[in-house]
């Protein structure tokens, strides 16, 4: 398995994060092909490495499914 050195990467923190210092996902895209991805509660924690297609195709379907919730409710 491949290693990436993560000590200058540059971390965003995802726009959905709750702004309560909860459910709080960051990623780095400073990684030709690959997006690490981590919990910002606990950034000298464990990073998950995620393809940057599979990364997109994810956030495409967060972004689609944010926008298929009315006031917080999920409508089928």
């Amino acid at each position: 398995m491949r290693e990436y050195d993560l000590s200058k990467a540059l971390w965003r923190r995802s726009s959905h994060s709750d702004g309560n210092g909860g459910d709080c996902v960051e990623a780095t895209y400073d990684f030709p092909g690959v997006v690490p991805v981590r919990d910002s509660k606990a950034a000298a924690g464990p990073v998950l490495v995620v393809g940057a297609a599979a990364w997109a195709e994810f956030v495409g379907a967060v972004a689609a499914d944010a926008g298929s919730h009315r006031g917080g409710v999920a409508h089928a």
